[in-house]
C-alpha cells in the first residue's frame, strides 16, 4: 500500500488499536495512555500520515482560524500595505499564531455587508478582530449583534455592544498640541478626516489644546495618505503662502507627506514649521528630519485583543481596554 494512501482506519490497524483511539492519540488527547500516543505517532511519522487538518476541524465545529478585517472606508486611498496598518496586522498575528491559531487576513470590501454570514456561518473563522473603526460602525454592530465572536482596534471610550482596545486618543492629541505649542507653534494645522472615530478623538484633543492655549487653528480635511497630505500642503503654499507654523498629522504618513512638501518648497522643519505625526511607525524614526510623534504600544494592544476574543470564544463576556501611548521627540518638532 502506497504510504501516500494511508487512511486513519489503515493506521489504526497497523497499530492494533480502534479508529477513534488512533484519531485521539494523533491530537495528543490525554485520555489515551502517553506510551500509546507516542507509538501511534512515530507509526504515523513512519508512514508519513498526516491528519487531514480541515475535517478534523470540522469534526470539532472548530475553524482554528481568526479573521482580521482591515476596516477601510470605500473612498480613501488608503490600503492594507499602510505601514502602521501593517504593524498592527503584523503584532497581531504573533499573538494569534501563539494561541494556535492561523491568521485570515480580509478587509471590509471583500467581506461584504454580513461578516457574521461570510467568516462565522462560512466556516472561514472562529472569530473576528477588526483594525480600524472607521466612519460608521454598522457593519460591526451587526456581526456584534449577530453572535460574531469580535474584537476591533480603536477608541476604547467608544460606547459599543462589543470590546475595543486603543490608546486614548484624546490624550494622545491633547499631548501633541500641548507640544507644538510648548515649542513656540501658535498657528496650528490639523490634517485628517476627524469623521473616523478614533481621528474625531485626536481632533477634539487638538482642540481642547488651542483652547487652552489660546493660539489659532485650523482644520485640513483629508484623506489620511501621504499622497493627500503632500497635495495640501503644496495646495495652501501656492494660494496663501506661510500661514502657519505646527502641524499636527491624525498619522505618521501624513505628517511625512507634509514634510516632503515643505521641504520641496524650502520650507525649514522644525525652524519655520514644527510637526507631529501619530503611531510611530519604523519610518517616523529615519526620516530626515526625524518625525516627533505619539507612540502607541500596538504589541500589547495585540495581546489584549486575541485574549479578549478567546474569552468570547469561550461563552464570556469582556470588556473594552485602554493601551499606553507615549510621545516621542525627535527633530521634526
Amino acid at each position: 500500500m502506497a504510504s501516500t494512501q494511508l487512511k486513519l482506519s489503515d493506521l489504526a490497524k497497523l497499530a492494533g488499536v480502534s479508529t477513534s483511539t488512533a484519531s485521539r492519540a494523533l491530537n495528543d488527547n490525554p485520555l489515551i495512555k502517553k506510551e500509546t500516543r507516542e507509538r501511534i505517532q512515530a507509526l504515523a511519522k513512519e508512514h508519513h500520515f498526516s491528519i487531514n487538518a480541515a475535517a478534523s476541524r470540522l469534526r470539532m465545529q472548530k475553524t482554528k482560524v481568526i479573521a482580521v478585517i482591515i476596516n477601510l472606508e470605500a473612498e480613501t486611498k488608503q490600503s492594507v500595505d499602510d505601514p502602521f496598518l501593517l504593524k498592527v496586522v503584523s503584532d497581531i498575528n504573533r499573538a494569534v499564531n501563539r494561541q494556535g491559531y492561523e491568521l485570515l487576513l480580509s478587509n471590509s470590501h471583500m467581506a461584504g455587508e454580513d461578516w457574521h454570514g461570510y467568516f462565522i456561518s462560512g466556516r472561514r473563522a472562529d472569530g473576528v478582530i477588526v483594525v480600524g473603526q472607521g466612519k460608521e460602525q454598522a457593519k460591526i454592530e451587526l456581526a456584534a449583534k449577530a453572535g460574531t465572536p469580535i474584537v476591533v482596534w480603536g477608541d476604547p471610550k467608544t460606547s459599543a455592544n462589543y470590546p475595543i482596545v486603543g490608546s486614548d486618543n484624546f490624550v494622545g492629541g491633547l499631548t501633541a498640541t500641548e507640544h507644538l505649542i510648548a515649542k513656540g507653534a501658535s498657528k496650528l494645522l490639523f490634517m485628517g478626516d476627524p469623521a473616523h472615530a478614533e481621528l474625531g478623538e485626536r481632533y477634539r484633543g487638538f482642540c481642547h489644546g488651542v483652547e487652552k492655549a489660546d493660539v489659532t487653528a485650523k482644520l485640513v480635511r483629508i484623506d489620511i495618505t501621504s499622497e493627500a497630505a503632500y497635495a495640501s500642503i503644496n495646495t495652501l503654499l501656492r494660494e496663501n503662502g506661510l500661514t502657519f507654523d505646527g502641524i499636527f498629522a491624525c498619522s505618521d504618513m501624513v505628517a511625512l507627506g507634509a514634510l516632503k512638501a515643505l521641504k520641496e518648497r524650502y520650507v525649514s522643519v522644525p525652524n519655520d514649521v514644527k510637526i507631529i505625526g501619530f503611531d510611530d511607525i519604523a519610518m517616523a524614526q529615519i526620516s530626515f528630519p526625524a518625525l516627533t510623534t505619539i507612540k502607541q504600544d500596538t504589541h500589547a494592544a495585540a495581546q489584549l485583543l486575541v485574549e479578549k476574543l478567546l474569552i468570547q470564544l469561550s461563552g464570556k463576556m469582556c470588556e473594552s481596554q485602554e493601551v499606553p501611548s507615549s510621545l516621542l521627540i525627535r527633530q521634526s518638532s
